[in-house]
């Protein structure tokens, strides 16, 4: 009995249709990446320090320059292991009293100005920056550094509960209504979030925008992957990333152009409100309409695509019947992906292999943002290599395989690191150089990642091995804000040894996989135990969620 992609053979896998679709749903996923790495220009944390009353109208009377200033009101670093004193402690001292000179105003209080008593700031903090972020908004620095962790680490537990919850939202009341529902609240709590008048609420708005914003580009990834033939899926899910990398490059230039934080997560949310006219641009999938027994729905909008790509629909091809259900039915179980020695370690590894994509992504990301150079063109260029990633892989993995490319870029990815913690500082070129490596060594492994852990599971645990395992990214994000920032006021280089050492434990680790180029998918648990044997089978090519196989078509 013919398939959907039967059917897509005649009336065209990748034509006119496929690629307007393609580009309606690539700008949903462009569109996600304020809120997935947002943070490093929303939470941009500038030089600060204590807001002493009276320091500012005493500078005005001597006429100092900022750096007079500075020198004569601000603490020094102080002693070793004592984090960043000079931003969060002040001199107690009245800086209003007259007798307080123009010259080093404060030998006349003590001959040593480490014998002052220091206190807490419990004025605010003067911050060195033209814009605003919500952490010179709300004073997330000192004390309250930990909120700026926790905003981050919300928006990934909206992800790890969101996409826990997308496939079966997906599957029981379809593709259409659950992406046009994910992006009608994901536009309006970002607006909200924009005008949140406390922390508190910013944080909630943050955390419903995790919790539909993810689960709604997945959906993207879904129906596009099922509106094309069989042999374009792969390249048109990686292509799908790639638009998130363009996404990466246009915020670098909104954020640019708009400093100060409101104006900016106002500007990258509003236009989500545009994909609300999907509803009359990308239709509802016929592989879900068929699995719902939905043949008359279906086969309209086959008609539709067939009429957008100039293709006539074969008359043999044009009766649906009810599906028919072929040998016994398998139940999923959780002790599946365990029980067996094989798929054991596949599981355990895969898991691992998601958190350290997760971990590295995200926290090279954050921790550039804490460079202190130029963050936008820092920024820029870091995204710029996200592309030939995933060229090499488009080139390497049917060519190669998957498995060496897999581990030579999270190889890469962690040597880069660690390179980068003994480039010096007078060497910025070479420190951009490797911080480009590592960025694109960890890409190619998170788009490898995804696509490798549907090929290793057999049928009936295909789906529940990719949510299980894929989860762990969520985890990772949820702790990489607290890794980044806490390591960092330890020694700034510390969270890349970090990532080092994770990232080349995890390219190891890739290497004790079986290679599942040119093999055919595991149906049962035995296929799967004995995927290390040479099968010479016709390879079928599955990547990431595309959701069932297709359901038969008379």
């Amino acid at each position: 009995m013919p398939t959907v992609d039967d059917i897509l053979e005649h009336i065209g896998e990748f034509n006119f249709f496929q690629k307007q679709t393609f580009f309606f749903l690539a700008l949903l996923s462009a569109a996600f990446t304020p809120i997935y790495v947002g943070i490093v220009f929303l939470g941009f944390i500038p030089d600060h320090r204590c807001r002493s009353p009276g320091v500012a109208e005493l500078s005005r009377r001597c006429g100092w320059s900022l750096e007079e200033e500075l020198n004569y009101t601000v603490p020094g670093p102080g002693p070793a292991g004592q984090a960043f004193p000079q931003q969060c402690l002040r001199y107690e001292v009245d800086w209003n009293q007259s007798t307080l000179g123009c010259v080093d105003p404060l030998a006349g209080l003590a001959a040593n100005r480490s014998h002052l008593p220091l206190g807490p700031c419990q004025h605010g903090w003067v911050y060195d920056t033209p814009g605003s972020s919500i952490v010179t908004e709300f004073n997330l620095v000192c004390g309250n550094s930990w909120m700026l962790d926790l905003f981050q680490s919300a928006v990934n537990v909206g992800f790890f509960v969101g996409s826990m919850c997308i496939g079966y939202i997906a599957d029981r009341f379809g593709r259409k209504l659950c992406l046009l529902i994910t992006i009608l609240i994901n536009a309006a709590s970002g607006v909200l979030m924009a005008v949140s008048p406390t922390y508190t609420w910013m944080l909630i708005f943050r955390l419903i925008q995790g919790l539909v914003s993810k689960a709604g580009w997945l959906i993207g990834y879904i129906l596009i992957t099922e509106f094309v033939g069989l042999s374009y899926r792969r390249t048109v899910g990686i292509f799908y990333q790639v638009a998130f990398t363009i996404g990466l490059l246009v915020l670098a230039g909104v954020a640019y152009g708009l400093p100060h934080w409101r104006w900016l997560q106002l500007t990258v949310t509003l236009p989500n409100f545009c994909f609300l006219l999907y509803y009359w641009c990308v239709p509802e999938s016929p592989r879900w309409l068929i699995s719902q027994k939905k043949s008359a729905k279906a086969m309209r909008i086959i008609k539709h695509i067939a009429k957008k790509n100039g293709k006539s629909l074969p008359a043999s091809l044009q009766s649906l019947r009810p599906d028919e259900e072929v040998g016994e039915k398998l139940n999923p179980s959780f002790l599946d992906l365990v029980r067996t020695p094989q798929i054991r370690k596949h599981t355990l590894i895969l898991m691992y292999n998601w958190f350290t994509s997760s971990v590295l992504y995200q926290g090279l990301i954050m921790h550039m943002g804490l460079a202190g150079s130029d963050i936008y063109l820092d920024f820029f260029y870091s995204a710029l290599v996200e592309f030939p990633a995933a060229f090499i892989i488009i080139l390497t993995i049917d060519r190669i395989g998957r498995r060496y490319p897999w581990a030579a870029a999270n190889m890469v990815a962690g040597a880069a690191c660690l390179a980068s913690v003994f480039i010096p500082e007078d060497l910025p070129w070479l420190r951009v150089t490797a911080a480009c490596l590592g960025r694109m060594g960890i890409t190619m492994a998170y788009e490898m990642v995804c696509l490798v852990n549907a090929e290793l599971y057999p049928t009936f645990i295909r789906n529940l091995g990719v949510l299980v395992c894929s989860s762990m990214c969520d985890i990772g994000g949820i702790i990489t804000p607290f890794l980044v920032y806490r390591l960092t006021d330890i020694w700034h280089e510390l969270p890349l040894v970090v990532f080092a050492v994770v990232g080349l434990v995890a390219g190891v680790l890739v290497l004790l996989l079986p290679e599942t180029k040119g093999k055919a998918l595991p149906e049962t648990i035995e296929e799967a135990e004995n995927m290390q044997r040479s099968r010479k089978n016709k390879e079928k090519i599955i990547y990431l969620q595309v959701k069932k196989l297709d359901t038969p078509l008379n």
